[in-house]
C-alpha cells in the first residue's frame, strides 16, 4: 500500500477561488463578510476535478491514498482578520470533507487552521485548537496544517516552541493528531513562495525544535517537516554539531521521536541523501502532488514529483524500510488513519512499529555506500 501524506486540492473547482477574492475584496474595501453559504460548488464538479487531476496521477502511479488538505500557498493567513480566517478555514475543510466523502477510498482530510498574525495570534490559536477538534470528531480528518509564519514571509511570529502555540499543542496531543509545519504563501517580493519560503521555512521550523524543549512539555506531540526536511538532511553534521556545542541531548533524543520528514525530494540523488540521513522511521512517503512542481523531468521522462518513482529506484533501501515509508509510518504518525480506513472497509498494513531512533550514521563515504551499509548491519 502506498499512502502519500502530503496532499493539496490544488485543482478546486474555480468558484472556490472566486468566493475567496469576494471574501478578501469585502473586508479590505468595507470590512464587510462574503457569507459562505454564498459558495456554490457541485459534486459534479468536485468530482471532475479530482477525476481529472489528483486521481488521474493516484492511478498511474499507484498511489493508493492521499491524505488531502486545503491548497497551501492560498492558506494566505495575513488577510483580513481572524474571522476572515476562520470563515475561510470552515469552507476550505469543508470542501476537503466533500471530496473525502465522494472518494472515501482515496482521500482522509488533514485541516487549514484559521491561523492569524500580530496581537491576534494568541486568540487565533485558540480557534485553532476549536477548528482541529470540529475537523478530526466531525468530519474524520486526521491531522492539520500548521503554518509557523502566518504574516506569510515576514516572519513576526514568536517560534512555533512559544507557549502561544500551547492550546493548540494540548488538542493535538488529546486528539492523538500530528501537524505538518507548513507555510502558506509569501507576499515578500524577497522571499519566493514554492522554492524559497517552503524550503526556508521547514529549515526554520526544525532549527527552532532544536533549540527548545517543546518535547519535554509534549512528549506525544508530533510534527511532521515537509520537503524533505528543506536544507536539515544536507546539513545534518551542522545541526549534529550545534546540538553537541550548546550542551544539548543528540537529534535522535531531542527531536527525532517527535519529528518525521516527508519525501517531496524531487531528484534522485537528492531522496538518497533523505534515506542516508534519516532514519526510515522518520520518513513518509508524500509526493505535494499536484503542487510544487508538475513538469516532467527530461533526464527521467518521470514528472519531477513521482516520488514513488524515485523511492523504487534506491537499490539501497531495504524492503522493510521501503514497505515502512510507502505506509507503515503514516499508520503510524497519523493514528486515528487505521480506524478511518476501517470504518469505510478499507484494509491497511500494520503500522510500523515505533522504537527510539538509533544515532544516524556518520561514514564519510559517497550516498549508499558506507553511510547506507553501516545503516542496514545495524552498526
Amino acid at each position: 500500500m502506498h499512502i502519500d501524506c502530503h496532499g493539496h486540492f490544488t485543482t478546486a473547482p474555480a468558484a472556490l477561488g472566486e468566493w475567496r477574492t469576494r471574501q478578501i475584496r469585502a473586508f479590505e474595501e468595507s470590512g464587510a463578510r462574503v457569507s459562505p453559504a454564498e459558495l456554490r460548488i457541485s459534486d459534479d464538479e468536485i468530482t471532475e476535478a479530482i477525476e481529472n487531476g489528483q486521481l488521474k496521477l493516484q492511478k498511474e502511479r499507484g498511489t493508493d491514498l492521499a491524505l488531502f488538505s486545503p491548497g497551501a500557498g492560498k492558506m494566505a493567513h495575513h488577510y483580513g482578520d481572524e474571522q476572515t480566517s476562520l470563515a475561510w478555514s470552515h469552507v476550505s475543510n469543508d470542501l476537503i470533507a466533500r471530496v473525502c466523502g465522494l472518494f472515501p477510498d482515496r482521500f482522509v482530510g488533514v485541516c487549514q487552521l484559521p491561523q492569524s498574525p500580530g496581537e491576534a495570534l494568541a486568540s487565533s490559536v485558540r480557534r485553532s485548537a476549536v477548528e482541529l477538534q470540529r475537523c478530526v470528531e466531525e468530519l474524520g480528518f486526521v491531522g492539520c496544517l500548521l503554518n509557523p509564519d502566518p504574516s506569510d514571509g515576514y516572519w513576526q511570529a514568536p517560534p512555533l516552541t512559544d507557549k502561544v502555540y500551547y492550546p493548540l499543542y494540548e488538542k493535538m496531543v488529546e486528539l492523538d493528531v500530528p501537524a505538518m509545519v507548513h507555510v502558506a504563501m509569501s507576499r515578500n517580493s524577497a522571499i519566493q513562495g514554492t522554492c524559497a519560503h517552503y524550503l526556508g521555512g521547514d529549515t526554520t521550523a526544525f532549527m527552532q525544535l532544536c533549540q527548545s524543549d517543546l518535547f519535554k512539555d509534549f512528549p506525544t506531540l508530533k510534527l511532521v517537516i515537509p520537503h524533505g526536511g528543506g536544507a536539515v538532511p544536507y546539513h545534518w553534521g551542522r545541526y549534529r554539531g550545534f546540538m553537541q556545542d550548546q550542551g544539548r541531548p543528540p537529534l535522535e533524543e531531542a527531536v527525532l521521536r517527535n519529528v518525521f520528514f516527508d519525501t517531496c525530494v524531487y531528484h534522485q540523488r537528492g531522496m538518497q541523501l533523505l534515506v542516508d540521513v534519516v532514519p526510515a522511521q522518520n520518513i513518509l512517503f508524500a509526493s505535494e502532488m499536484i503542487g510544487a512542481v508538475r513538469g516532467v523531468d527530461p533526464e527521467t521522462g518521470h514528472r519531477f514529483d513521482d516520488t514513488g518513482y524515485l523511492l523504487d529506484s534506491l537499490e539501497s533501501l531495504s524492503e522493510p524500510d521501503r514497505q515502512a515509508i510507502f505506509a507503515g509510518n503514516a499508520l503510524r504518525v497519523f493514528s486515528r488513519l487505521p480506524a478511518v480506513l476501517a470504518a469505510r472497509g478499507i484494509t491497511a498494513p500494520a503500522p510500523t512499529p515505533a522504537s527510539a531512533p538509533s544515532p544516524v550514521p556518520t561514514g564519510s563515504g559517497p550516498a549508499g555506500t558506507s553511510a547506507t551499509t553501516a545503516k542496514e548491519s545495524g552498526k
